[in-house]
């Protein structure tokens, strides 16, 4: 099963880019490494209010990677220097 997500959050904090970037960087990093799931940013690259992030994960079973995507999802909300607005989860 292959699961991907698309987050979108808003982050009201940050005056620039290059702190946005670092936030993102950050968050990126431990999802990757604490979940093995690919990241990326997909979309407003060049607003430092917001953000697109997509993740995906593989697996043999479904409720695995339902449960890993869950998880990644509480791993975002937990940073107060954002907020998550708009998530879409599919099964590809």
């Amino acid at each position: 099963m292959i699961l991907y997500a698309e987050v979108e959050c808003m982050m009201y904090d940050g005056h620039s880019l290059k702190q946005k970037r670092s936030i993102i960087k950050r968050i990126m990093a431990k999802l990757q490494n604490n979940f093995n799931v690919a990241v990326t940013e997909l979309d407003y690259h060049d607003l430092w209010q917001r953000t697109k992030i997509g993740v995906v994960t593989i697996s043999t079973d479904l409720t695995h990677a339902e449960q890993v995507i869950q998880e990644v999802l509480r791993v975002i909300d937990t940073y107060p220097e954002l907020e998550r607005t708009i998530t879409d989860v599919e099964r590809l």
